[in-house]
């Protein structure tokens, strides 16, 4: 997500951390880089390969000053290589033309996979990352000195890619080097009837989304569910900061103000702009903007887009800033679904402005360019609110657009639903998540699902 239509770079991968990069990308989608600051790059000249036969002449050893405490230049051959022990090496062919021919001694333990020495690793992959259980040199250590104040623990666990290797206090693997999957690589929540999933995907190295799904009463004593979800802007400074605090402040607006007698749609404006205070906030602790004092990273407040939806006292209310979507999707597929917001978007201007029809907006690489946002440098805080009355049952779909850009029109988010969505919300929305990661995975993906139930006329009564 980016607040500005981006230029093309020009640029295959990233010059900072050699992240695959789209022609429209305008900052790395890993690493924050700057794409704008890279200036063009001249042709180089050709570089003919040398042939790997070519002899080599080394220059002879300068000699040794008499005075001199150095020792003498050493060529390959000239000493006997050892061990960590001091013991000589056992002397073993060299191939390059297959597999190296297995020692007469058993091999240390492998670290990898691939034979003639190849190293084949794949990222790790969140949502299959598993606590591995301790190796056994960290099981159990000597039995404590009565009165000695005990050592910390060595970290037991491994690294979920190499599975050999043991991850530092940093996060990362000291065998492999691997970042390890942090807590907001893969979250998933349910609070009574509603429930969220929030997945990093596969492009990007940390996840941006938030959010918070929760349930209440209203004065008299009928239940109130709700859910929000946030999507932090990349091109800004801590966007994952950013939607993290949005996400609480608007549940815990919602939470104080429905048991109050607060009308749905008077909260949810409430809330979004208790979330906006929040995330402007963050913008004037001093010393926290994240840019390391890095010239290619923008300094941008940090920001994000916001959506929510409250389903209480037979109303479904729905709230949003930015291009963050809930859609209405029945249980009876055979009646229309509904996308219920609209993009504060590029596309949606152009749309709107009869300027383009919504296929050709939404194909333009300006279209998920936002105008809308959270955060201290954006412009006039517009808080959008609807209120819904559905004469059927069905469930609202809360996302980022990491979802709704594999199923953009009302129709393709019904398609992927589950028809069980509103009895299983939870596992919905594990489905959903699975269907964008299947997609590419190419942003952030988080998905709440908010059951709406219809009383038929008549039920419950004498």
């Amino acid at each position: 997500m980016s607040q500005k239509p981006k230029p093309s770079h020009g640029l295959a991968a990233c010059p900072g951390c050699a992240e695959p990069l789209d022609s429209g990308d305008r900052f790395c989608g890993a690493c924050g880089y700057d794409l704008s600051a890279v200036p063009a790059a001249e042709a180089e000249p050709d570089r003919p390969t040398v042939a790997i036969g070519t002899p080599v002449t080394w220059p002879d050893a300068p000699p040794r000053d008499p005075g001199s405490l150095s020792t003498m230049t050493q060529h390959p051959g000239d000493l006997p290589g050892t061990d960590s022990g001091g013991r000589d090496l056992p002397t073993m062919e060299v191939r390059t033309d297959g597999p190296v021919p297995a020692p007469e001694t058993p091999p240390a333990p492998a670290t990898g996979s691939g034979t003639g020495g190849d190293f084949e690793l794949a990222a790790p992959d969140p949502r299959t990352a598993v606590q591995a259980d301790p190796p056994p040199a960290f099981a159990q250590g000597p039995a404590a000195t009565p009165g000695a104040t005990a050592a910390p623990a060595p970290s037991a666990a491994l690294c979920v890619a190499c599975r050999a290797g043991r991850v530092d206090t940093d996060g990362y693997c000291e065998n492999c080097g691997h970042a390890q999957p942090r807590e907001r690589d893969h979250m998933e929540r349910e609070a009574g009837p509603v429930a969220a999933v929030s997945d990093r995907g596969l492009r990007h190295h940390r996840n941006e989304d938030a959010f918070a799904v929760s349930t209440t009463t209203l004065p008299d004593g009928s239940p109130a569910a709700l859910a929000i979800v946030c999507d932090g802007v990349s091109s800004a400074t801590r966007p994952d900061d950013a939607s993290a605090a949005a996400a609480a402040a608007a549940d815990a607006s919602l939470l104080a103000a429905l048991p109050r007698g607060t009308h749905p749609q008077q909260a949810m404006h409430e809330a979004i702009v208790a979330a906006a205070e929040a995330v402007n906030s963050l913008a004037e602790e001093p010393g926290q903007d994240g840019a390391e004092h890095d010239p290619h990273r923008h300094r941008n407040a940090p920001a994000c887009t916001i959506v929510g939806s409250i389903v209480a006292d037979g109303l479904l209310v729905v709230g949003w800033v930015g291009d963050s979507r809930a859609y209405w999707v029945p249980n009876d597929r055979g009646t229309a679904s509904v996308r219920l917001t609209e993009d504060d978007s590029w596309a949606a201007q152009m749309v709107a402005a009869g300027l383009m029809n919504e296929a050709e907006a939404y194909a333009d690489e300006r279209a998920h360019a936002i105008t809308g946002w959270l955060g201290a440098d954006s412009y006039e805080l517009e808080p959008h609110t609807a209120s819904f009355k559905p004469d059927h049952s069905g469930v609202v779909v809360v996302c980022t657009d990491g979802l709704w850009n594999y199923a953009e029109g009302p129709e393709d988010m019904a398609r992927v639903v589950p028809a069980d969505a509103a009895d299983r919300p939870l596992h919905s929305a594990q489905v959903l998540v699975g269907h964008a990661l299947d997609g590419g995975g190419h942003d952030n993906i988080t998905v709440a699902l908010v059951p709406f139930t219809v009383t038929p006329q008549g039920a419950g009564s004498a």
